[in-house]
């Protein structure tokens, strides 16, 4: 076996293990009792995601697991192997496959790796985000940091930085979506997971910019390096520039809502049924927080949200898939890797 000074890994969400209820239990109590998505007191957060919304959301949660579930499992860890079996075409350094939640799990892949590589000098973690969220980037990264430093590994761990506005990024993203403007359509909408709106203030360096400051996103700041938001309407106004989107023909919403407190606004689902009141009868769907399809593009959006559109009054509805293992975006990935490898720290974050 060849042994390896150099690693690679990708970094996703996660996934149930099954679509039986214990098992998206499990899934849901560690993805929600995560403090970074549900940044209540640990006790508070205990009562709501232990007592109130996995009892109630499981079961919901697994019939909607089961309307995408494929025969090899979860779409989402499906595609990200994919994703990572073409990505290791291009290398002979080993690139490995994490989940932030259920498995493969970061505490077992470090091991492997060392275990396999005892030379292994540097890892390059490759967050599968294109923004920066403390419920997302934030969360897979520090985990994967406290694991390594809990075993005190020798190895140096680099991490790439939230993607939003690479050019490559914009460029692939781009050119998924150019083939379905090819046919008439009244709106392309950019729906985005979304998040409470707490969770942009909190992560607001200054104290005193995101949502505070009129027309934040476009006011410059250094919180921008941290807020979702910005990052967001950054990649909606990239892709729309590079495919020449009409404004008139563009929206930008948030979908994913969980609990009563406010969250990032305009909602997906609260649009949705009146687009075709406005005159909205042909609508485009894309997910650019999403790079491989998941419970959130292929459940929530792809059949949920096609079924309010089209029983409100829509004639059309496309969802856009995300990028998946589209060959661009496979040699876009291959690229920022072989850039961090040769020296370069434009993709690394500081």
């Amino acid at each position: 076996m060849n042994q390896h000074s150099r690693a690679i890994i990708l970094m996703n969400l996660g996934s149930p293990g099954s679509t039986e209820v214990k098992d998206v239990k499990k899934y849901l109590n560690e993805f929600l009792m995560d403090e970074r998505v549900i940044d209540k007191p640990w006790l508070l957060r205990t009562l709501l995601v232990r007592g109130i919304i996995v009892p109630f959301r499981a079961k919901n949660s697994a019939e909607a697991y089961r309307k995408i579930w494929t025969d090899e499992g979860s779409p989402l860890i499906v595609i990200s192997r994919q994703l990572q079996q073409a990505v290791q075409q291009n290398f002979e350094e080993p690139v490995e496959l994490v989940m932030r939640y259920q498995n493969p799990s970061a505490a077992s892949v470090l091991k492997k790796l060392h275990a396999e590589n005892p030379q292994l000098k540097e890892i390059l973690l490759l967050p599968l985000y294109p923004h920066y969220a403390m419920s997302s980037y934030e969360t897979a990264v520090e985990d994967i940091k406290h694991q390594h430093r809990k075993k005190k590994y020798a190895s140096v761990l680099k991490t790439v930085k939230p993607f939003y506005n690479n050019e490559q990024f914009i460029y692939a993203l781009s050119e998924s979506i150019r083939p379905y403007l090819e046919k008439e359509y009244d709106k392309i909408l950019f729906s985005y997971h979304g998040l409470p709106q707490r969770h942009i203030i909190k992560g607001d360096m200054t104290g005193h910019h995101c949502m505070q400051v009129h027309d934040c996103c476009h006011v410059a700041s250094p919180a921008h390096k941290f807020c979702y938001r910005h990052q967001t309407v950054v990649t909606t106004e990239l892709v729309a520039k590079a495919l020449n989107i009409p404004e008139e023909k563009l929206e930008q919403t948030y979908q994913s809502r969980l609990g009563n407190d406010p969250w990032l606004l305009p909602s997906t689902q609260e649009r949705l049924p009146n687009l075709p009141g406005e005159g909205i009868k042909r609508l485009l769907v894309v997910c650019p927080a999403f790079v491989s399809d998941c419970l959130e593009t292929l459940e929530e959006i792809a059949i949920q949200a096609k079924k309010d559109f089209l029983n409100a009054g829509g004639e059309s509805f496309q969802f856009i898939p995300c990028m998946n293992t589209q060959p661009l975006w496979v040699q876009t990935v291959a690229c920022w890797i072989r850039d961090c490898f040769n020296g370069s720290e434009e993709m690394l974050f500081q």
